[in-house]
């Protein structure tokens, strides 16, 4: 499976080995036809559940962490590769912000509600 498609299969829960996610008792997350995805719910419950302080709204690597996805500096190239990204994977600070970018919005774009002021 891609880097991103582990993303999305553990947020979106479609991983096989993804047990899954429950919502905040007010916000409901759902998958199905025509049905969103509360992002920024499932990841800040993740978050919780590992206690570690990770910032997933500005890190991809806190993203990934989150996730228990592998967050190394090898994954990260390969999630750029798949995501295309054209600048210079050797700069790792600006092949992170941008990844961070692109996940959010390739989630938000597959059917994933983001935070507004992570949409840009």
């Amino acid at each position: 499976m891609s880097v991103f498609g582990s993303i999305m299969g553990k947020i979106f829960g479609g991983g096989a080995h993804t047990p899954p996610v429950q919502a905040a008792s007010t916000q409901q997350a759902s998958t199905g036809a025509g049905s969103t995805v509360d992002v920024e719910v499932i990841m800040t419950g993740l978050v919780a559940k590992k206690g570690d302080g990770l910032n997933w709204r500005s890190s991809i690597v806190d993203l990934m962490k989150a996730l228990d996805l592998d967050s190394s500096l090898a994954a990260r190239k390969e999630l750029a590769k798949e995501l295309k990204f054209d600048g210079d994977m050797n700069d790792s600070a600006a092949m992170n912000i941008w990844l961070h970018k692109q996940v959010m919005q390739k989630l938000a774009a597959n059917g994933g509600k983001i935070p507004a002021e992570l949409k840009s």
